[in-house]
């Protein structure tokens, strides 16, 4: 088992930034990767950006590259999302998922999820 404890949300301005972090613990292991989804009132869970634990390659949706950014910290075995020059539309409930094998956009395919970490942007 793996679990998944994000903190890290809140109120930000447009154009400011916020760092949202997620803790692993539990069975990990080097061939894991981690996806960052989002689900804003009224939509559909949506991915955000991925993580690979073993080579740190990394993925995001068009509508965060350029402006968000996830790595991982080996020794605290933490996974973060940089949010810089976050956006009114960038407010839902983000949330960090994990999986072994390849970084896939489809929340179905993650097994472990963390809890919710609220995120809205102000204009």
């Amino acid at each position: 088992q793996v679990q998944l404890v994000e903190s890290g949300g809140g109120l930000v301005h447009a154009g400011g930034s916020l760092r949202l972090s997620c803790a692993a613990s539990g069975r990990t292991s080097s061939n894991y990767v981690t996806g960052w989804f989002r689900q804003g009132p009224g939509k559909e869970r949506e991915f955000v950006a991925g993580l690979s634990w073993s080579n740190s390659n990394t993925n995001y949706a068009d509508s965060v590259k350029g402006r968000f950014t996830t790595f991982r910290d080996g020794a605290k075995n933490t996974v973060y999302l940089q949010m810089n020059s976050p956006k009114p539309e960038d407010t839902a409930v983000y949330y960090c998922a994990a999986r072994s094998g390849a970084v896939l956009v489809t929340a179905t395919f993650y097994k472990y999820w963390g809890q919710g970490t609220q995120v809205t942007v102000s204009s």
